[in-house]
């Protein structure tokens, strides 16, 4: 069932409420189910058509029965504890092949395949020996013992930086991911440039920061990409990522949550143990009142609703591609099948030294000559997500999820950088493949190449991410620090809680910041 089909633009239908939520992106509505069935009135006030925020699916091409996980695209950090709990009808689906990396070797086209019963030879025909994959055998062994410890304290009140530590258990893993830059560890355990790169980039997803950053924001997202479901595993949602959010606004609702859709909040007026939101809706602008409010939005969002200083700027740093072939592209590697290699992350541009680079560049404040990305085929997992005649006929999704391209350098023309940026990073692509990308892209009703990019300012522009960053502001360490509450959620006023991937533990599909409000609103 569609988002908008589990949702109202009627006003609500009360004057007062247990809870009011404002935004019904993913976090909001997991807020809401728990909270509706420990038996609170729950209001969820939406001010777009639909609920689900970025964790949503749509068809973006004229006339073409394609739908895609238009922002959002992968699950990992969701736990099956909220599945569980609240019943969702929702699955996800491993995909069969880690990562391929393409890469020219001795003027030959080659490649690093992860995933299955050929990576060991995989790893010793691009580096010459079985040394590199023994270390990365080593290396995800140690983070997988870490996200075995870590994540299940996702859902739990924050601890401790000592007692994270004490439960860590493992004085090299701690200082690797929590107290050196993650650069260090790479280039204490690996060698090979190629392989540098293909670990460096979990650290690097929608975080702009160099491997050796001091202020190791991108040890935080490393972290954060190798923990999910104590497994680092990144899955596909079937049916798209509106599945989630489709199933997560009919569970609130099921449980007696109201959802409001094209009902904006405008203001909160709180005392701290009462509150008013005021609401602008088709009807005109009306206030509710609460003795709680979550706020599923961004800190910036959530100074500015309560008249209060806002938080420090945030800036987004990716480039989101969404893209429909008729047919996968042949590869110049010849000893890897397309829809193996597509079939995992598509490593573009992605070397250590190359990303080092283009961080350079993007921080002088230009284009990187050579974007780095990585692009996934969704519909070779998930074939639901195309209609029968697309699927029948091999059609294929693919989604390019491009690093190091601040917002910074869109903000003087984001219609011609987003274009020169597109151009590069497809040419990228374009040099391991026997074909232009191009020549596959299917056209949709009009005749028009199904090709869509998305700047860190096009997703301002569209969901009001602040500066467009994924996370909302840069990602924090799991544990308390003397400016966090209990849950990660608190915010000055006792009833009015974040519940929005700004908060402690938020970033990326999880429902944790939604999870975790819930819970310090009952008092648990």
């Amino acid at each position: 069932m569609p988002a908008d089909e589990t949702s109202s633009p009627g006003a609500p239908t009360h004057a007062a409420y247990d809870t009011v939520i404002v935004g019904g992106g993913h976090n909001g509505l997991v807020a809401a189910a728990y909270l509706a069935r420990a038996g609170q009135s729950v209001l969820v006030l939406e001010r777009l058509g639909s609920t689900g925020g970025a964790a949503v699916s749509t068809r973006p091409f004229e006339g073409i029965d394609a739908r895609l996980s238009r922002y959002s695209y992968l699950v990992s950090l969701l736990p099956q504890k909220i599945v569980r709990e609240l019943g969702l009808d929702f699955a996800v689906r491993k995909r069969t092949v880690s990562s391929y990396t393409p890469a020219v070797r001795d003027g030959r086209s080659t490649g690093l395949l992860v995933g299955g019963d050929g990576t060991r030879e995989s790893f010793a025909a691009l580096t010459g020996d079985g040394r590199e994959h023994e270390a990365w055998q080593r290396f995800y062994a140690m983070t997988g013992r870490v996200a075995e410890r870590v994540f299940p304290t996702l859902t739990e009140p924050l601890p401790a930086r000592d007692d994270l530590r004490a439960r860590v258990d493992e004085a090299d893993a701690w200082r690797m991911l929590f107290e050196e830059p993650i650069g260090v560890a790479v280039e204490e355990n690996f060698t090979d440039d190629l392989v540098r790169g293909v670990v460096l980039t979990d650290a690097l997803i929608g975080t702009f920061a160099d491997a050796h950053d001091p202020s190791l924001l991108q040890n935080r997202c490393f972290l954060y990409h190798v923990i999910g479901n104590s497994t680092g595993d990144w899955d596909v949602p079937v049916g798209g990522m509106g599945a989630l959010t489709d199933a997560l606004a009919g569970a609130a609702r099921a449980a007696g949550a109201e959802i409001r859709v094209l009902h904006e909040a405008t203001r909160i007026e709180t005392d701290g143990t009462q509150a008013e939101v005021t609401v602008r809706s088709p009807d005109g602008e009306h206030v509710i009142g609460a003795r709680r409010v979550l706020v599923n939005a961004s800190p910036q969002a959530l100074a500015a609703l309560l008249g209060e200083e806002p938080p420090a700027p945030a800036e987004g740093a990716q480039l989101k591609v969404n893209m429909l072939l008729t047919r996968l592209p042949r590869l110049r590697d010849r000893s890897v099948d397309p829809h193996e290699a597509f079939a995992g992350t598509f490593h573009i541009a992605e070397g250590y030294g190359q990303l080092a680079a283009a961080y350079r560049e993007a921080a002088a404040g230009h284009l990187p000559s050579a974007p780095p990305s990585e692009i996934y085929c969704h519909s070779l997992t998930d074939p639901s997500i195309l209609g029968p005649d697309l699927a029948s006929r091999g059609y294929q999704t693919l989604t390019l999820f491009g690093l190091h391209t601040p917002a910074r350098l869109f903000a003087e023309d984001n219609e011609t950088a987003r274009e020169a940026l597109l151009s590069a990073t497809l040419a990228q692509l374009d040099a391991h493949l026997e074909e232009p990308l191009t020549d596959c892209l299917a056209l949709d009703a009009d005749g028009r190449p199904c090709i869509e990019a998305k700047t860190p300012l096009d997703l301002e522009r569209d969901l009001r991410l602040p500066g467009g960053h994924i996370f909302h502001r840069d990602l924090s360490f799991p544990y308390a620090t003397g400016e966090t509450g209990r849950w990660g959620v608190e915010t000055a006023h006792a009833n009015v809680l974040l519940c929005g991937a700004g908060a402690v533990r938020g970033g990326g599909v999880s429902g944790v910041p939604g999870h975790n409000a819930a819970m310090a609103a009952l008092g648990r």
